[in-house]
């Protein structure tokens, strides 16, 4: 039996896959498909307010990305790659999990320099390491060692670490807990937001922080069982009151990206009906063709890997929208524009 996301692959040569960020964020491409009359258009992302309505509300991922991916050595003098997953924070005994490109046997020791973890237990590709230092240490050690962890299918980048940092990070990111970013943010400039602005179009956040996970490969239980990978996220009490404001005004919301669509949809009981609060929880709900979006009424996302959730995600927005296009529809239109795809690739806006 085929699995249920293969009907979302597709070929993209390789020659436009977005290697490097556009300069300026804002100069990115902007593919914009209007359902309501099935009119495709294309623009620069520095442009996006003239294509939305007005009023509306606008709501974005503040998470930001650390640099995760570090080399630790082993007690007996190797070398280890290990991806840290922050955005999971600890477990109930305060180990933090890393992914580990080579086995770890529990009870050995290992390092960051002179900082030292011990392996406690695997699960998985998992494995649980106890600190032997203040947990609240671990950013700073972070930052001064790690580098940031790109999506595997870039590659290796022609950008120097201090670049990908700056680069890879949204201009109005907040607490580094993400091991991706929410790369849909990536192209707002200050620029972009003072036109919104003009326009009447407010902004405001939620977070989400981003696992590995965003990477994994959707196995047939996580279809079956209509979840994903777990992460957490926090709703602000500011945030909620003006989501559900707009709700309750028949104000459009406009999700950018898969991460915030994610936020606001696995929300929908407190956001429609309880009083404003801070959320603070974790959801791994996975948003396939037949969803109903209660929260979103437009979608700004990138060009996603082919048979990944995240092609179900913008596909079911798309069905929502009762649009005459399906996404291979308009990745086919893309492909043809020579639109870059991928984390440092082009933008699309679906209304």
């Amino acid at each position: 039996m085929d699995h249920p996301l293969n009907q979302y692959h597709y070929d993209l040569p390789d020659k436009l896959i977005g290697r490097e960020p556009a300069n300026p964020r804002d100069s990115a491409r902007l593919f914009v498909y209007d359902t309501r009359n099935d009119i495709v258009t294309f623009d620069t992302f520095k442009n996006l307010a003239k294509h939305l309505p007005s009023p509306a509300l606008m709501i974005l991922n503040d998470t930001g990305v650390i640099p995760a991916r570090v080399e630790f050595t082993k007690d007996t003098g190797g070398k280890v790659e290990g991806l840290v997953l922050v955005n999971e924070g600890t477990d109930a005994d305060g180990n933090i999990a890393v992914i580990a490109t080579k086995q770890l046997i529990v009870g050995r020791t290992i390092s960051i320099t002179e900082h030292s973890f011990t392996v406690m237990r695997q699960d998985g590709q998992k494995f649980f390491l106890k600190p032997d230092f203040e947990i609240s240490l671990l950013p700073s050690i972070l930052e001064k060692y790690g580098t940031t962890p790109t999506p595997p299918y870039l590659g290796t980048l022609a950008m120097s670490e201090h670049d990908v940092r700056e680069r890879y990070q949204t201009v109005f990111a907040q607490e580094q807990k993400s091991v991706a970013a929410p790369t849909a943010s990536l192209h707002f400039t200050e620029t972009v937001f003072r036109s919104l602005e003009e326009k009447g179009i407010e902004t405001a956040h939620v977070t989400l922080d981003v696992g590995l996970g965003t990477f994994a490969t959707v196995k047939a239980e996580n279809i079956e069982g209509k979840f994903l990978h777990t992460e957490h996220l926090k709703i602000s009490r500011s945030s909620f009151e003006t989501i559900q404001n707009a709700k309750h005004s028949q104000v459009p919301v406009i999700a950018v990206g898969t991460t915030a669509t994610r936020t606001l949809e696995s929300q929908v009981a407190k956001l429609l009906n309880e009083k404003p609060e801070t959320i603070s929880t974790s959801t791994n709900i996975f948003i396939m063709p037949g969803y109903d979006f209660k929260i979103v009424d437009h979608l700004i996302t990138n060009f996603h890997v082919s048979e990944s959730s995240l092609m179900a995600l913008v596909d079911a927005f798309l069905q929502h929208k009762k649009a005459k296009k399906n996404i291979l529809d308009l990745y086919a239109i893309a492909i043809e524009q020579k639109f870059k795809f991928y984390s440092f690739g082009d933008s699309m806006l679906i209304l």
